[in-house]
């Protein structure tokens, strides 16, 4: 999660921004916007009543409040913060059977991405820097890494039993920034379709999920490059799909030159190299969420098999050269909109 920022109507803080006709609302569309999970969260429907729009924007912003709370990773005071100190003493945490949920989801989708998807490294994530509210350096020593690789803390270690959570290895403290936000995505989207509204998009600073239609038209959807560049391509929603990107530019700082990101390798204990950011489609945001964290991490030779374990085909990756790798589905979706940047590899996907 990061802090909260002020951004105009328009802007978008991440790799993909919706692309709309200016900020002026036709008689079909509405937007909202509002901070949750430390970015801007939008809501734009087309042809809902404004009976309907107002009832989905007061849920979807209690809902988002509510998560925000109680999922924060580092600020005392939430289910999430008692849960990792219970864990810490080895006690047990009586946990509601939504909040099991999410938790065990977490763990399938952990499992699935070889533990590249890991929220049990909270510690690690931590010992960065980057369960705060700014971030300068300088990295950790070795000597308090490897202390925190050696235990070894993963999803599989939560044990749920009777209505309460606890662990084996008192080393996991869970940090959901990697899952959260698709999490309540698809919560949104959810209560949307509950109040009868089959045309929007819940977008959190540019991690979204689009339902139906804008009209006459599609959704446009525009894939910024990673440098914050203009964009290079658009992709348009189809029915019902999520579109997330993991990048080396969201939460970072410089020392010495050298840049450090938040997206934390669960094998080295380091920010993962080699990608600059990872784009995935699927008709599911939490998954789709957890996807893009893991295909950042994996090395070029894993990529292919945490995508298929995932469920995974439609992927872009943009390494630290710049270069495109994507898979053939995604290339079918993408609308380059000037040269494209080379592609050197077209991922094969089984």
């Amino acid at each position: 999660m990061q802090s909260p920022v002020s951004l105009p109507l328009c802007l978008s803080l991440l790799l993909l921004t919706l692309l709309s006709s200016g900020c002026s609302r036709s008689p079909s569309l509405y937007q909202d916007q509002f901070l949750a999970f430390g970015t801007v969260v939008s809501i734009s429907t087309w042809g809902a009543s404004e009976s309907q729009n107002r009832e989905a924007s007061r849920l979807i912003r209690a809902d988002f409040a509510a998560m925000h709370d109680t999922w924060h990773a580092w600020k005392a005071g939430g289910l999430l913060g008692e849960i990792n100190q219970n864990i810490a003493a080895g006690l047990p945490t009586p946990i509601s059977e939504e909040a099991a949920q999410l938790l065990k989801k977490s763990a399938t989708l952990s499992t699935k991405s070889s533990d590249l998807f890991n929220p049990a490294i909270g510690k690690l994530i931590a010992l960065w820097g980057f369960h705060g509210e700014s971030w300068t350096g300088p990295p950790p020593p070795q000597s308090t890494i490897d202390p925190l690789l050696k235990s070894k803390p993963r999803m599989d270690q939560l044990q749920f039993e009777n209505g309460t959570l606890r662990s084996s290895n008192p080393a996991v403290q869970i940090d959901l920034g990697g899952i959260a936000k698709g999490y309540a995505v698809d919560r949104a989207i959810e209560q949307l379709k509950q109040l009868g509204i089959r045309d929007a998009i819940v977008n959190t600073g540019g991690d979204l999920r689009a339902i139906g239609s804008h009209g006459r038209r599609n959704w446009n959807i525009g894939i910024r490059a990673p440098d914050g560049g203009d964009p290079i391509a658009s992709i348009q929603p189809q029915g019902d799909e999520s579109i997330f990107t993991s990048g080396d530019y969201e939460r970072m700082f410089l020392y010495q030159g050298e840049r450090y990101h938040h997206i934390i390798d669960p094998t080295t204990g380091w920010p993962a190299t080699g990608t600059r950011s990872v784009t995935v489609i699927h008709p599911d945001a939490t998954t789709a969420d957890a996807a893009a964290t893991a295909l950042l991490v994996a090395s070029p030779t894993a990529r292919t098999t945490v995508a298929q374990q995932l469920g995974i085909d439609k992927l872009l990756i943009i390494d630290d050269h710049g270069r495109l790798h994507l898979t053939e589905s995604m290339a079918q979706r993408l609308n380059f909109h000037q040269q494209p940047p080379p592609i050197v590899e077209r991922l094969v996907i089984r």
